[in-house]
């Protein structure tokens, strides 16, 4: 799904792409705290292995670290990876939860982005590849690099 032109990108996980393959993609919202909204306009996110899981027809998001800026209030109990609730409507939902449940399909985030002052999460609907599918991957991806080399040095020429 597209993010619109009032939108910029905070965090994007590129492992994600590599390791999956990605079916559907679907934005939501999150339930954060204050001083995690200023830390991430700080820049200070990270999507390392992050990854969203179920539990009773919601949506949480697990792995995300957000670190606390050094002016975050002292009388706060701060913990940085914290399972935070990911805001989706019912319909998609109950179908991250029928896709789920069959073999091989998982959720992880694919980007964070601010859309008209609020943060919000895409997260997608994958599958994983096996490591000849990998292979594959780079190789493309190193062929799209090597065109790029040739196409700027023979404008060069």
């Amino acid at each position: 799904m597209n993010t619109k032109k009032n939108s910029s990108s905070i965090a994007v996980n590129k492992r994600a792409s590599f390791e999956y393959f990605i079916e559907e993609t679907y934005v939501a919202g999150l339930v954060l705290e204050g001083w995690e909204v200023k830390s991430i306009r700080a820049g200070k996110i990270s999507l390392g292995d992050a990854y969203v899981f179920l539990k009773n027809s919601e949506a949480f998001i697990i792995g995300v670290h957000i670190t606390p800026l050094i002016s975050t209030s002292t009388h706060h109990t701060i913990d940085a990876t914290r399972t935070r609730k990911l805001l989706l409507n019912r319909r998609e939902l109950s179908h991250l939860v029928g896709a789920i449940e069959r073999k091989g399909y998982t959720c992880v985030p694919l980007k964070f982005f601010w859309n008209h002052g609020l943060v919000k999460c895409e997260i997608a609907l994958v599958k994983g590849k096996q490591t000849h599918d990998k292979r594959e991957s780079e190789k493309k991806r190193d062929w799209q690099r090597e065109k790029g080399r040739i196409m700027r040095n023979g404008r060069d020429a």
